[in-house]
């Protein structure tokens, strides 16, 4: 949602967190003042700040100390506030000009790029090999007829399927709920996976069931496209994955499905919560899409923390799929 600011606020904002991204530490309208030379006094960049702390955008981390953008804010800054591309993403931009497929196979290529893209940015890089493009489950429809479950699949108007399964024991009361959990899933997130790992405790009986059997069907199943990961060191350096307890569930997904992480091969920015895979709580993910010669569609994304140089993200992501579009059409 749009916030309204003034130029004021809007300056100030763009500046806490260039600040934050640059030093990790909570800011002060002094601080402001003195680093960015702005032509205003402490207090009128400390009524800015007050504005956008009561507006969401900012948040005070400990009492008396400076603010820090939270989500809100950093979705702000990418919608509206967004600079320029810096120097070093230009340099890239121009270095991945003179690239040729002649030289290499595409396994290699995606490493080399994976690697850049890492060594730019300090972020964990994740390239998808390209795929073709499968038809989405969209509705199902649960019935069970005596010991049996028949599973009515829609993939699109007139594709579907069904399923024959047996009906686990007291499982009946639970099924109307499941299919009603599902068919929300589908409709909220048409292009991602189902969180089955977000399915209530309840239901994860007859649920299990049902998704060995989804996953079986192979043209309704998800994606099945395997990745080319860098800079998880980087990541590692990164302060806000300084607790083992916070990078590990993103490093299960990275090593189990490094597709979860992504949206439809799009350019999109996913900050925190916004994304629907609880690993990410804490994280963002910036990506891009590419396209080769046949129509299989692949990823490039940068993953790590909110507090991240999102303009430079965006443009190497970008680049790198362009390259990608380019080399292989």
């Amino acid at each position: 949602m749009a916030q309204n600011l003034s130029p004021r606020q809007q300056e100030v904002l763009r500046l806490a967190v260039r600040h934050y991204v640059d030093t990790v530490e909570p800011v002060g309208s002094q601080t402001l003042v003195r680093r960015f030379a702005l032509p205003a006094s402490s207090a009128t960049v400390r009524s800015a700040m007050g504005v956008l702390e009561q507006r969401g955008l900012l948040t005070q981390p400990h009492t008396s100390a400076g603010r820090i953008p939270s989500q809100l804010g950093y979705r702000e800054y990418v919608d509206r506030l967004l600079p320029a591309p810096g120097a070093a993403a230009q340099q890239l931009d121009r270095e991945l000009a003179g690239l040729s497929l002649h030289w290499t196979a595409l396994d290699d290529l995606l490493v080399h790029l994976g690697r850049r893209l890492a060594d730019l940015t300090g972020l964990l890089s994740l390239i998808t090999r390209p795929i073709k493009t499968q038809q989405r489950l969209q509705e199902l429809r649960l019935v069970a007829s005596g010991d049996r479950l028949i599973v009515f699949l829609v993939s699109g108007s007139v594709a579907g399927g069904n399923l024959n399964l047996r009906l686990p024991p007291r499982a009946t009361p639970e099924l109307a709920r499941l299919e009603d959990w599902i068919n929300r899933q589908l409709r909220a997130h048409p292009e991602q996976p189902i969180a089955w790992q977000q399915l209530p405790q309840e239901l994860r009986s007859s649920g299990h069931l049902l998704r060995q059997a989804l996953d079986q069907q192979q043209p309704l199943a998800a994606p099945g496209a395997s990745a080319v990961a860098s800079g998880m060191g980087g990541l590692l350096a990164q302060p806000e994955f300084s607790q083992t307890a916070t990078l590990r569930p993103l490093v299960q997904l990275v090593e189990a499905t490094p597709y979860e992480l992504l949206g439809p091969p799009t350019d999109a920015i996913w900050i925190g919560q916004e994304h629907p895979h609880g690993a990410l709580k804490a994280c963002a993910v910036v990506q891009a899409g590419y396209s080769s010669l046949d129509g299989a569609r692949g990823h490039v994304a940068l993953v790590g923390p909110m507090r991240m140089a999102y303009a430079t993200a965006r443009a190497a992501v970008q680049s790198v799929a362009a390259t990608l579009t380019r080399l292989l059409s």
